[in-house]
């Protein structure tokens, strides 16, 4: 079978595409379970209200 550069140009850049995405996946799984236990919240005013960390 033939393969052009162009082909395997193409199976390289959806190859890139896909781990970006599990990467980005993986990320946003880890920093929920990481925020679990605040709910989600970031600001100061959580803080100086009494929410600790």
């Amino acid at each position: 079978m033939y393969t052009d550069a162009v082909v395997i140009a193409g199976i390289v850049t959806v190859l890139l595409m896909v781990g970006f995405f599990v990467g980005v996946g993986v990320f946003v799984l880890k920093d929920a379970k990481h925020q679990l236990g605040d709910h989600g919240r970031h600001s100061e005013a959580s803080a100086r209200d009494g929410h600790k960390r």
